[in-house]
Protein backbone atom coordinates (compact mmCIF):
# COMPACT_ATOMS: atom_id res chain seq x y z
CA UNK A 1 0.00 0.00 0.00
CA UNK A 2 1.34 3.49 -0.79
CA UNK A 3 1.59 6.18 1.55
CA UNK A 4 -1.39 8.36 -0.19
CA UNK A 5 -3.25 5.12 0.42
CA UNK A 6 -2.21 4.91 4.20
CA UNK A 7 -3.45 8.59 4.39
CA UNK A 8 -6.56 7.54 2.44
CA UNK A 9 -7.57 5.10 4.97
CA UNK A 10 -6.48 7.10 7.93
CA UNK A 11 -8.77 9.91 6.98
CA UNK A 12 -11.31 7.23 5.90
CA UNK A 13 -11.49 5.82 9.49
CA UNK A 14 -10.88 9.07 11.67
CA UNK A 15 -7.55 8.24 13.18
CA UNK A 16 -5.64 11.10 11.44
CA UNK A 17 -2.85 12.53 13.98
CA UNK A 18 -4.57 15.90 14.40
CA UNK A 19 -8.27 14.09 15.40
CA UNK A 20 -6.17 12.24 17.73
CA UNK A 21 -4.76 15.10 19.58
CA UNK A 22 -8.27 16.97 19.44
CA UNK A 23 -9.69 14.59 21.56
CA UNK A 24 -6.85 14.07 23.88
CA UNK A 25 -7.19 17.78 24.77
CA UNK A 26 -10.98 17.33 25.19
CA UNK A 27 -10.40 14.58 27.48
CA UNK A 28 -7.65 16.27 29.58
CA UNK A 29 -10.25 19.48 29.87
CA UNK A 30 -13.12 16.78 30.66
CA UNK A 31 -10.71 15.27 33.50
CA UNK A 32 -10.19 18.99 35.00
CA UNK A 33 -13.26 20.34 34.61
CA UNK A 34 -14.82 16.73 36.93
CA UNK A 35 -12.33 17.25 39.56
CA UNK A 36 -12.51 21.11 39.63
CA UNK A 37 -16.54 20.57 39.84
CA UNK A 38 -15.98 18.06 42.36
CA UNK A 39 -14.34 20.37 44.38
CA UNK A 40 -16.92 22.90 44.28
CA UNK A 41 -19.56 20.33 45.16
CA UNK A 42 -17.89 19.35 47.87
CA UNK A 43 -17.18 22.88 49.41
CA UNK A 44 -20.30 24.25 48.85
CA UNK A 45 -22.53 21.17 49.38
CA UNK A 46 -20.98 18.45 51.08
CA UNK A 47 -18.32 19.95 53.66
CA UNK A 48 -20.43 19.85 56.71
CA UNK A 49 -18.56 22.05 58.64
CA UNK A 50 -20.71 23.54 61.02
CA UNK A 51 -20.81 27.62 61.56
CA UNK A 52 -19.40 29.35 64.12
CA UNK A 53 -19.86 28.30 67.60
CA UNK A 54 -22.22 31.71 68.91
CA UNK A 55 -24.64 32.92 72.29
CA UNK A 56 -27.51 30.60 70.54
CA UNK A 57 -24.98 26.91 70.90
CA UNK A 58 -24.54 28.60 74.38
CA UNK A 59 -28.19 28.82 75.12
CA UNK A 60 -28.58 25.09 73.90
CA UNK A 61 -25.48 23.68 75.17
CA UNK A 62 -26.82 24.87 78.86
CA UNK A 63 -30.81 23.50 77.39
CA UNK A 64 -32.74 26.61 77.44
CA UNK A 65 -34.09 26.65 73.99
CA UNK A 66 -37.70 27.73 74.15
CA UNK A 67 -39.91 24.63 75.14
CA UNK A 68 -43.75 24.71 74.23
CA UNK A 69 -45.84 25.56 77.31
CA UNK A 70 -47.22 23.13 79.63
CA UNK A 71 -50.69 22.14 79.43
CA UNK A 72 -51.67 23.21 83.62
CA UNK A 73 -50.32 25.48 85.69
CA UNK A 74 -50.33 27.01 89.33
CA UNK A 75 -52.73 29.14 89.98
CA UNK A 76 -53.83 30.29 93.62
CA UNK A 77 -57.03 29.32 94.90
CA UNK A 78 -59.85 31.78 97.21
CA UNK A 79 -58.18 30.45 100.03
CA UNK A 80 -54.83 31.11 99.06
CA UNK A 81 -53.84 27.31 98.60
CA UNK A 82 -52.22 26.39 95.06
CA UNK A 83 -54.70 24.03 92.17
CA UNK A 84 -53.73 23.28 89.11
CA UNK A 85 -56.19 24.81 85.77
CA UNK A 86 -55.47 23.20 82.17
CA UNK A 87 -54.46 25.80 79.56
CA UNK A 88 -52.69 28.49 81.41
CA UNK A 89 -49.04 29.37 81.41
CA UNK A 90 -46.98 30.14 84.94
CA UNK A 91 -47.37 34.11 85.44
CA UNK A 92 -44.59 33.90 88.37
CA UNK A 93 -41.18 33.48 87.86
CA UNK A 94 -38.45 31.76 90.19
CA UNK A 95 -36.53 34.70 92.42
CA UNK A 96 -33.27 35.09 90.86
CA UNK A 97 -30.39 33.37 92.29
CA UNK A 98 -28.02 35.18 94.51
CA UNK A 99 -24.38 36.00 93.97
CA UNK A 100 -23.07 33.63 96.71
CA UNK A 101 -25.58 30.63 95.55
CA UNK A 102 -22.81 29.89 92.93
CA UNK A 103 -19.43 29.78 95.29
CA UNK A 104 -17.11 27.13 94.97
CA UNK A 105 -15.69 25.04 92.35
CA UNK A 106 -17.34 23.62 88.90
CA UNK A 107 -16.40 21.27 86.58
CA UNK A 108 -16.66 20.95 82.75
CA UNK A 109 -20.03 18.30 81.14
CA UNK A 110 -19.74 16.16 78.21
CA UNK A 111 -22.43 19.48 76.67
CA UNK A 112 -19.23 21.12 76.30
CA UNK A 113 -17.47 21.79 72.84
CA UNK A 114 -13.80 23.09 72.03
CA UNK A 115 -12.05 23.26 69.16
CA UNK A 116 -10.96 25.23 66.01
CA UNK A 117 -11.65 26.76 63.02
CA UNK A 118 -9.29 27.62 60.29
CA UNK A 119 -10.19 28.92 56.44
CA UNK A 120 -8.90 26.85 53.71
CA UNK A 121 -8.58 26.89 50.01
CA UNK A 122 -9.10 23.97 48.23
CA UNK A 123 -7.84 23.99 44.88
CA UNK A 124 -8.73 27.52 44.54
CA UNK A 125 -12.32 27.41 46.07
CA UNK A 126 -12.50 28.71 49.45
CA UNK A 127 -13.87 26.30 52.48
CA UNK A 128 -14.12 26.07 56.43
CA UNK A 129 -11.93 23.31 58.48
CA UNK A 130 -13.97 22.87 61.59
CA UNK A 131 -12.70 20.61 64.39
CA UNK A 132 -14.53 19.73 67.69
CA UNK A 133 -14.19 17.92 70.34
CA UNK A 134 -15.83 17.34 74.29
CA UNK A 135 -13.15 15.22 76.12
CA UNK A 136 -12.32 18.01 78.36
CA UNK A 137 -11.36 18.28 81.84
CA UNK A 138 -10.95 21.01 84.10
CA UNK A 139 -12.16 23.65 87.06
CA UNK A 140 -14.10 26.68 87.39
CA UNK A 141 -14.06 28.50 90.90
CA UNK A 142 -16.65 31.13 91.46
CA UNK A 143 -16.76 33.74 94.56
CA UNK A 144 -19.59 35.63 94.37
CA UNK A 145 -19.56 37.32 90.01
CA UNK A 146 -16.24 36.49 89.73
CA UNK A 147 -14.87 34.04 88.06
CA UNK A 148 -11.19 33.22 90.05
CA UNK A 149 -9.76 30.48 88.59
CA UNK A 150 -10.58 28.47 85.41
CA UNK A 151 -8.24 25.83 84.20
CA UNK A 152 -9.59 23.44 81.15
CA UNK A 153 -7.31 20.67 79.80
CA UNK A 154 -8.33 19.24 76.44
CA UNK A 155 -7.52 15.86 74.66
CA UNK A 156 -6.56 16.38 71.29
CA UNK A 157 -7.43 13.23 70.03
CA UNK A 158 -10.54 13.67 70.85
CA UNK A 159 -11.32 16.69 68.64
CA UNK A 160 -12.31 15.79 65.15
CA UNK A 161 -13.94 17.27 61.57
CA UNK A 162 -16.07 16.18 58.83
CA UNK A 163 -12.96 14.35 57.19
CA UNK A 164 -11.38 11.75 59.04
CA UNK A 165 -8.08 12.68 56.58
CA UNK A 166 -7.95 15.95 57.80
CA UNK A 167 -8.25 14.49 61.23
CA UNK A 168 -5.23 12.29 60.50
CA UNK A 169 -2.99 15.67 59.69
CA UNK A 170 -4.45 17.77 62.82
CA UNK A 171 -3.38 15.09 65.57
CA UNK A 172 -0.38 13.69 63.58
CA UNK A 173 2.10 16.85 61.85
CA UNK A 174 0.07 19.59 62.97
CA UNK A 175 -0.50 19.16 66.40
CA UNK A 176 2.08 16.24 67.10
CA UNK A 177 -0.95 14.79 69.76
CA UNK A 178 1.34 11.83 70.26
CA UNK A 179 3.79 13.71 72.07
CA UNK A 180 1.74 16.73 72.84
CA UNK A 181 -2.06 15.21 73.54
CA UNK A 182 -3.68 18.21 75.50
CA UNK A 183 -4.48 21.78 74.66
CA UNK A 184 -4.87 23.63 77.70
CA UNK A 185 -6.13 27.39 79.07
CA UNK A 186 -5.83 28.97 82.45
CA UNK A 187 -7.32 31.81 83.74
CA UNK A 188 -4.01 34.43 85.36
CA UNK A 189 -6.80 37.23 86.09
CA UNK A 190 -9.96 36.89 88.02
CA UNK A 191 -12.95 37.71 85.69
CA UNK A 192 -15.72 39.94 87.36
CA UNK A 193 -18.50 39.59 85.70
CA UNK A 194 -20.54 42.42 87.74
CA UNK A 195 -23.42 40.51 88.64
CA UNK A 196 -24.96 36.66 88.04
CA UNK A 197 -27.20 36.58 84.76
CA UNK A 198 -30.68 35.54 85.01
CA UNK A 199 -32.73 33.57 82.67
CA UNK A 200 -31.48 34.15 79.28
CA UNK A 201 -29.38 36.99 79.87
CA UNK A 202 -26.06 36.50 79.42
CA UNK A 203 -23.02 39.05 80.17
CA UNK A 204 -19.94 39.43 78.23
CA UNK A 205 -16.66 40.45 80.12
CA UNK A 206 -12.85 40.23 79.41
CA UNK A 207 -11.00 37.53 79.75
CA UNK A 208 -7.09 37.15 80.68
CA UNK A 209 -4.98 34.12 80.80
CA UNK A 210 -2.69 31.33 79.04
CA UNK A 211 -3.05 29.14 76.43
CA UNK A 212 -0.82 26.21 75.73
CA UNK A 213 -0.75 24.33 72.10
CA UNK A 214 1.70 22.15 70.97
CA UNK A 215 3.32 22.44 74.04
CA UNK A 216 4.09 26.68 73.87
CA UNK A 217 2.20 28.79 76.30
CA UNK A 218 1.22 32.42 75.38
CA UNK A 219 -0.55 35.28 77.32
CA UNK A 220 -4.41 35.88 75.60
CA UNK A 221 -7.17 38.04 75.87
CA UNK A 222 -10.34 37.45 74.83
CA UNK A 223 -14.24 38.13 75.78
CA UNK A 224 -16.48 35.42 77.15
CA UNK A 225 -20.07 35.22 77.63
CA UNK A 226 -21.77 33.61 80.52
CA UNK A 227 -24.57 32.61 81.30
CA UNK A 228 -26.49 30.44 84.28
CA UNK A 229 -29.29 27.93 83.57
CA UNK A 230 -31.08 25.04 85.84
CA UNK A 231 -28.24 25.08 87.89
CA UNK A 232 -25.56 24.95 85.09
CA UNK A 233 -22.71 27.61 83.98
CA UNK A 234 -21.92 28.31 80.45
CA UNK A 235 -19.19 30.04 79.17
CA UNK A 236 -18.67 31.49 75.27
CA UNK A 237 -15.23 32.22 73.88
CA UNK A 238 -12.95 32.38 70.88
CA UNK A 239 -9.18 33.21 70.90
CA UNK A 240 -7.32 33.85 67.71
CA UNK A 241 -4.22 32.30 67.60
CA UNK A 242 -1.45 32.69 64.59
CA UNK A 243 0.15 29.25 64.27
CA UNK A 244 3.73 30.67 64.09
CA UNK A 245 3.15 31.63 67.95
CA UNK A 246 2.82 28.12 68.64
CA UNK A 247 5.55 26.71 66.71
CA UNK A 248 2.88 25.29 64.57
CA UNK A 249 3.50 25.37 60.33
CA UNK A 250 1.42 26.62 58.61
CA UNK A 251 -1.33 23.36 58.09
CA UNK A 252 -1.67 23.69 53.78
CA UNK A 253 -1.01 20.45 52.18
CA UNK A 254 -0.92 19.58 48.34
CA UNK A 255 -3.97 21.57 46.94
CA UNK A 256 -5.55 22.39 50.38
CA UNK A 257 -4.11 25.93 51.54
CA UNK A 258 -4.85 27.15 54.54
CA UNK A 259 -4.42 31.01 56.37
CA UNK A 260 -1.50 31.57 58.87
CA UNK A 261 -3.71 31.83 61.54
CA UNK A 262 -7.17 30.32 62.80
CA UNK A 263 -9.66 30.64 65.68
CA UNK A 264 -9.90 28.55 68.98
CA UNK A 265 -13.35 28.34 70.02
CA UNK A 266 -15.28 26.85 73.24
CA UNK A 267 -18.47 26.26 74.64
CA UNK A 268 -18.11 25.34 78.22
CA UNK A 269 -21.31 23.72 80.54
CA UNK A 270 -20.05 23.43 84.30
CA UNK A 271 -22.21 21.52 87.27
CA UNK A 272 -21.49 21.75 90.68
CA UNK A 273 -18.25 19.75 91.32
Amino acid sequence: MSATDETSADATTGRSPKRWILWIAIGIVAVVALFFGAIFVYANFINDSPSALDETDLSNALGTTTAAPDATSTIASTDGTDTTAAGTTPTSEPPPPTADGFDGDWVPTTASEFGYRVEEVLAGVNTTAVGRGNEIDGLLTIDGTTATVVDVVVQIESITSDDSRRDGQFTGRIMNAAEFPTAEFRLTQPIDFGRIPTGDEQITAAATGELTLRGVTNPVVFDVTAQTTGGRIGVLGSIPVDFADYGIENPSFGAIKTEDSGLVEFVLVFERA
